[in-house]
């Protein structure tokens, strides 16, 4: 049976509530017949004009805040992409059919992104519940001497419940900003690599606390081997940058001392048993011989490493699988396995973030690397490390943090 075809326009004209559309810039570009209805304006008033030109604050009542927060809450919602549900406001109307007349009005605000194809908000859907009428019914229903104290412990809660909000948002945003600088100096460039190009990305999570359990590293070893390793910490913010860092060290200093990829992930087990908040990270090591032609590599709990041959066919390093650290209740010699290479290909290692969706198999997110691998191994380690990102993050930020590592053998 055919569909039938849906006229969005009409179907948003005929919503009911009131609901408004507006650029970033906060100019409405539509809104819906009864959002003009109940705004006393018409359609022409309100479209091409800037919201708070239409609906200023009421000059009558300067401790009146319903404007200034109704567009931080818009604005942050054009920052961040994420829907804002905002407290209870009061936002005084002037009367349109007598100018300087100014009308009590309590509002229940939600603003919502619109995404273009990059992810970038496009749009704020401004939907507005007017509540006016229901608190002076429940004041009325307390009697006259009861409606304004109800009325106002109505509008106290929803301040302190907006105020609260905020400082919860204020504390996030400075321990994100904090994990990440704390990041950014246990994550430093890789030294030289010789003849062979690399390159590293950490791409944070969208998420104001989802950073910050993800590492990469690359060790010299002796006889002019290198060890590449990434790894993730259960746990996001501060206490999983700590973690991540006191990980990161071990592994490093334990690789310079182990005979294999095995032996290094033995001695990371054994030190994070006795790491709060270390449990269940996973981490995969590889050693690369140069002389040999061979990367042995083991892995305990992580996706496995892909290695890009020169004709474009994709190896994922997979033979060596173990559970992650201190997932036993007793130690067992972790495995590691050897695969071959040939000058001019590629290897990448990464975390989670760059391949796994909540709502699809990991093996979907696997082929979609292979894909991209396939496609862009010509390119160099930079361009390449860029093109994954590209082609395997969603449009509007990824959920999880991404670490990757891309390098040219």
């Amino acid at each position: 049976m055919r569909e039938p075809q849906v006229d969005y326009a009409a179907v948003f004209r005929a919503l009911p509530g009131m609901v408004a559309l507006l650029t970033p810039d906060l100019v409405y570009v539509d809104a819906n017949d009864d959002f003009v209805r109940l705004s006393g304006r018409t359609r022409e008033q309100l479209l091409g004009r800037y919201i708070f030109d239409v609906f200023p604050e009421n000059p009558e009542d300067p401790a009146s805040t319903g404007m200034r927060e109704t567009e931080t809450s818009m604005l942050r919602t054009v920052a961040t992409g994420e829907r804002e549900t905002m407290a209870l406001i009061r936002y005084d109307i002037e009367d349109p059919a007598r100018p300087g007349h100014w009308q009590e009005h309590y509002w229940s605000p939600v603003n919502a992104p619109v995404l273009g194809p990059d992810g970038k908000v496009v749009l704020v859907v401004h939907r507005v519940e007017e509540v006016t009428e229901f608190i002076r019914a429940f004041g009325l229903q307390s009697g006259d001497s009861g409606a304004g104290a109800l009325e106002a412990e109505l509008y106290t809660r929803a301040r302190e419940l907006q105020g609260v909000n905020e400082r919860l948002r204020t504390a996030h945003a400075r321990e994100r900003e904090v994990a990440l600088a704390l990041q950014a100096a246990m994550l430093p460039p890789p030294g030289p690599t010789g003849p062979h190009a690399v390159a590293v990305r950490y791409q944070p999570a969208v998420g104001t606390l989802n950073v910050c359990g993800d590492w990469y590293d690359l060790v010299d070893l002796p006889g002019g081997s290198l060890a590449v390793a990434v790894g993730d910490v259960v746990g996001h913010g501060l206490a999983a940058a700590c973690v991540m860092g006191q990980l990161r060290s071990a592994l490093s200093g334990a690789t310079r001392l182990a005979d294999g990829p095995a032996q290094a992930l033995d001695a990371l087990d054994l030190y994070a048993r006795s790491v709060e908040g270390a449990e269940s990270t996973s981490v995969v090591t590889t050693f690369i011989g140069w002389d040999s032609g061979t990367i042995t590599y083991s892995c305990a709990g992580h996706p496995p490493p892909a290695l890009v041959h020169p004709d474009g066919t994709v190896t994922f390093l997979d033979q060596a699988t173990d559970p992650s650290l201190g997932a036993r209740p007793e130690r067992v010699p972790r495995p590691q396995a050897r695969a071959p290479f040939t000058e001019g290909s590629v290897l990448v290692l990464y975390t989670d973030g760059l391949i796994e969706r909540h709502d699809e198999d990991i093996d979907a997110g696997l082929a979609r690397l292979a894909d991209s691998l396939t496609r862009h191994r010509h390119a160099d380690p930079e361009a390449l490390a860029d093109a994954l990102l590209t082609d395997l993050l969603p449009p509007a930020g990824n959920t999880d943090d991404t670490a990757l590592i891309v390098l040219r053998l």
